[in-house]
């Protein structure tokens, strides 16, 4: 009986020993869950929110089949343009140099060179070679009517190529134009495609089109 009483003793000894032990293990465990949970939570609160699923900002880059024309480096390139005005910009662009004759016939270069906050769209010369010679030759020689054409692709605010996805805008010359498309992908007056957006000039926000737009008559 002694013996079977000793054993219990051991074990109910050995038994308080190691209760204290295991709860003092699992409360270490418990912190340490809870400090790395807490670590976590830091760390994901650190982290940068990352944009939602089918986010639309505006981009921020020109875009566009013709923007691989644009030189890479030098006054014609994006940077240069970003740094001059946006008829001063034009002019160092070889593929607006139709648009930027018609804007010195029209007397137009101090006009937009010191408009702020708006948004051009620049026909190339292809653009131009579509209107047939004689009547592109009549317009050059009227300037009331070359500056109502001329005015008539300058927007008085900067648009972002969302802004274009459907849109109807005011123009310098006081009529309407409308804009549609997504994905880089636009057309302005359902006819004019924009083959070079976004471009960045110290001024404006210019869409380069390739077909001249016509105000109502």
């Amino acid at each position: 009986m002694k013996v079977i009483h000793a054993r219990r003793a051991a074990v109910a000894l050995s038994a308080a020993i190691v209760l204290p032990l295991a709860l003092t293990a699992c409360s270490s465990d418990s912190d340490d869950s809870a400090a790395g949970s807490t670590a976590s939570s830091a760390k994901a609160s650190d982290k940068p929110s990352e944009p939602a699923a089918g986010d639309t900002t505006p981009m921020n880059e020109p875009f566009g089949p013709a923007c691989s024309t644009v030189p890479k480096d030098g006054a014609g390139s994006f940077d240069g343009m970003a740094k001059d005005p946006v008829a001063t910009a034009a002019s160092n662009n070889p593929a607006l140099s139709t648009l930027v004759t018609a804007v010195k016939k029209a007397g137009l270069v101090d006009t937009l060179n010191n408009a702020q906050n708006i948004t051009v769209f620049a026909p190339t010369n292809d653009a131009f070679a579509k209107v047939p010679k004689a009547d592109l030759d009549k317009l050059l020689a009227d300037k009331a009517a070359l500056t109502k054409v001329l005015t008539y692709h300058v927007v008085g605010q900067k648009l972002t190529p969302k802004q274009l996805e459907k849109g109807s805008f005011d123009t310098l010359e006081k009529s309407e134009l409308t804009t549609s498309g997504s994905d880089m992908a636009y057309t302005v007056n359902d006819s004019s495609k924009v083959v070079c957006g976004n471009v960045q000039t110290a001024n404006a926000t210019v869409y380069i089109v390739d077909t001249v737009l016509m105000p109502a008559q």
